[in-house]
């Protein structure tokens, strides 16, 4: 699409987003604000005329109250002369008010009647209103054969609680057209904690269809006032009245607990869409009357769509206005497109040509305007006059002109700084080629080093004091310092490590020097013991004299490094100069002691293998002297152990025929019972787990308790004893048995007695 085109539509279609969202913004917020405020009006009227209602349901009570509240007085007058006085206070009572249908008191019959003395029966004496309007005394025995325990009556007598009964239809006529709906009032009299009574009033509950019928706080919506249990007790429909809310409606009720609300005395709210789809908002405001334990609740019902209306009104006003407007920028776009199309397309014609890699002043555009096209322009002749200075910058480069200047167009001319970057990087390029050629010449030395000190370890390494001269005598050379040493690891001194100097070089020749350093002493100390490469560039004079172990030379650089293999320190190379070491030199000389240090711990591997291997050639003859004889006493001990197996089972054949044969029983030195044989057991008619807490008198008979301690006592000091015993069984039958006592030794301690029987009638 073209410049007008794209405007036409991006505008346009980008207005109409932003237009359609606002107002579907404004539409969904003003039916939330419109619901809201329709939710908080319908919560407040339904609280309002709830405690209207509860004031006309508190007021009937508090009547009731103040009857129930006179009738303690009775015991003050004779009762024929109280009764009289008390029927006349409730006709005044219910000519007052005319929606009073009874007003009545229950008197238990054993507080008012002297010969009654049964715990039940009452006397229910007051006014009642006729169809007519005729007021009529009522005065009735109740419940003279026992209480009702269904009744309201009876739940108010066994718990003492004021009520509020739950509303019912009632016709005086029997006629449908004669019905109307009414409660009762109940307060018990109490005279100190003994119930005596009720006091209580019929009210017709009519008054309130009224009142039902003025609560209209939106069009269409309706109120409905709902007794304790989901009773209807007015309604716009009067079909309603009287009908239970879980019949009528029990999805309703199911889904949101009405009936569970309205008992627990809650104020609540929902929304709930009818089988007409239509979503019609409750709000439940409860009624208490205190004193009593019974909520009501009255309901205010309002349709969404009445509250909405107004809200897609104020929608489709605003959709209007939308369309209007989309027209008038239309019209507005297309102008302002016209207007900045027509420069572009000349700038566009150039950038084309630019594109194709022409550059050249005759592409130059007049400026004709100052606005943001001028600019545009202006800008366009700049960037053609910049890439013509940048291409006869490009072409002295290429031409070997590499100090040729270039103006920059400002500080943000990239591809002029990549031109003058493009300089600068030829120039480094060229230096970095000479610093390359150097590092070459370093890596090539080391390598070679490398590879000749490797045939020095490979060629020399039988005999470790040859190859420590040939290791310092080249290191001097090959460095071009002035002396070397190389300390060994000694581990001839056990737990105290020192190294010794085993080779040394210096001016051409090589130096005998005996010194050993220990571990921590001096700079080769520390290097061993740091396990670190120790680079000295000023050695104080005195060095040589206090701390190394390279002669009286007095070097201005000294190189210390470790010979480490697997975490040890094997040795430590010493070199001295009088220039100052190189870095490659020093990293040289780290990678030789790598390879001098493997080669060491071979050397000394393969020495200590030689010494092992004549060891045990050594060990293997005297082990096979030790075999021979080790052979012999095996055999010995081969025949003892025989001897002792067969001994054995000898000493076991005697004990299983002892069981088979005598009753035996084993206890401890506190003659408590320890073990006992399958005859004992038998013999004596117990259990192995019955014995187990016994003792060797709980077995003896009563006549031979006092020799029996006799026999114990001569056991303990060591003896044996044998005579005929009278024992006894479980059941307490004595047995007449030969027995013997013995004590039993390990050794020469006594550890247990051991008690062998025979029953003299069994072998008779």
């Amino acid at each position: 699409m073209k410049i007008n085109a794209k405007m036409l539509v991006y505008i346009l279609s980008t207005s109409m987003i932003i237009f359609i969202l606002s107002i579907g913004y404004v539409a969904t917020k003003s039916r939330q604000l419109a619901l809201e405020e329709a939710h908080e009006i319908a919560n407040k009227n339904a609280h309002e005329y709830a405690n209207y209602i509860k004031s006309e349901l508190a007021s009937d009570f508090n009547v009731t109250k103040t009857l129930a509240q006179s009738a303690q007085a009775y015991q003050t007058l004779d009762w024929d002369e109280w009764i009289k006085i008390f029927l006349d206070q409730q006709m005044h009572v219910i000519t007052e008010n005319p929606h009073y249908l009874a007003v009545a008191t229950s008197w238990e019959l054993n507080h008012i009647d002297p010969n009654w003395e049964k715990s039940f029966g009452r006397y229910l004496n007051g006014w009642v209103r006729d169809n007519d309007g005729n007021i009529k005394q009522i005065e009735l025995q109740l419940n003279t054969e026992g209480d009702d325990f269904k009744s309201n009556y009876y739940a108010m007598k066994s718990r003492g609680h004021s009520m509020i009964v739950d509303p019912a239809i009632w016709s005086p006529t029997g006629k449908v057209e004669d019905q109307y709906i009414n409660t009762n009032f109940s307060v018990p009299i109490i005279l100190g904690n003994t119930f005596i009574g009720i006091a209580g009033l019929d009210v017709d509950l009519q008054k309130f269809r009224e009142v039902i019928q003025k609560i209209k706080p939106f069009e269409q919506s309706y109120a409905f006032l709902m007794s304790n249990n989901g009773t209807y007790v007015a309604h716009p429909n009067f079909k309603l009245t009287g009908e239970l809310i879980s019949n009528v409606h029990p999805e309703l009720n199911n889904e949101f607990k009405i009936i569970e609300h309205i008992q627990s005395g809650e104020s609540f709210s929902f929304t709930y869409k009818n089988e007409n789809n239509q979503k019609n908002f409750y709000a439940f405001a409860p009624i208490i009357v205190e004193g009593v334990n019974a909520p009501w609740s009255l309901a205010i019902v309002v349709p969404n769509k009445v509250i909405t209306s107004n809200a897609k009104k104020i929608s489709l006003s605003a959709l209007l206005v939308i369309f209007i407007g989309l027209l008038f920028l239309t019209g507005i776009i297309w102008l302002i497109a016209r207007n900045i199309t027509n420069p572009i397309i000349g700038v566009t014609e150039i950038l084309k040509s630019l594109a194709k890699g022409k550059i050249d002043e005759s592409l130059l555009m007049e400026i004709k305007t100052k606005d943001e096209i001028g600019e545009m322009t202006l800008a366009l002749n700049t960037s053609i006059q910049g890439l013509n200075k940048k291409a006869a910058f490009a072409n002295q480069i290429g031409s070997g002109n590499i100090d040729h200047e270039l103006d920059l167009l400002s500080e943000e001319d990239q591809l002029g700084h990549s031109l003058l970057h493009m300089r600068q990087s030829l120039l480094k390029a060229k230096s970095e080629e000479e610093k390359r050629k150097v590092e070459d010449q370093k890596r090539q030395w080391i390598n070679e080093g490398l590879a000749k000190f490797a045939e020095i370890l490979r060629k020399d390494n039988n005999d470790l004091d040859l190859l420590a001269n040939e290791i310092i005598k080249n290191l001097v050379y090959y460095l071009n310092v002035n002396q070397g040493g190389l300390f060994i690891l000694n581990e001839q001194n056990g737990s105290i490590k020192n190294y010794e100097l085993l080779a040394a070089f210096a001016f051409d020749r090589e130096k005998f020097i005996k010194k050993n350093i220990e571990l921590g002493e001096g700079l080769v100390g520390t290097c061993a013991k740091e396990k670190n490469t120790i680079h000295l560039t000023e050695v104080p004079q005195d060095y040589i004299n206090v701390t190394s172990g390279l002669g009286e030379a007095n070097p201005n650089s000294l190189l210390i490094v470790p010979l480490i293999i697997e975490n040890e320190v094997l040795g430590v190379i010493e070199l001295a100069s009088f220039k100052k070491f190189k870095k490659h030199e020093v990293e040289f000389t780290e990678k030789v002691a790598e390879s001098i240090g493997s080669t060491l711990k071979s050397v000394r591997i393969n020495t200590k293998t030689s010494f092992l291997l004549e060891q045990s050639q050594q060990q293997a003859e005297e082990m096979s002297a030790q075999e021979e004889e080790m052979r012999q006493n095996m055999e010995e001990l081969q025949a003892t152990q025989e001897e002792s197996t067969w001994k054995g089972d000898e000493f076991r054949g005697v004990l299983d025929s002892i069981d088979k044969f005598l009753l035996k029983a084993e206890f401890n030195l506190d003659f408590k019972f320890v073990n006992a044989n399958d005859l004992f057991l038998k013999k004596f008619k117990y259990k192995m787990a019955e014995v187990s807490s016994m003792e060797a008198e709980d077995f003896v008979a009563d006549r031979d308790n006092r020799k029996f301690h006799t026999i114990l006592n001569t056991v303990m000091s060591g003896k044996s004893h044998q005579e005929i015993t009278f024992l006894k069984d479980k059941n307490g039958n004595e047995l007449e048995l030969l027995t013997s006592f013995a004590p039993v030794f390990i050794n020469e301690e006594i550890t247990k007695i051991l008690i062998l029987a025979m029953d003299l009638k069994d072998y008779k």
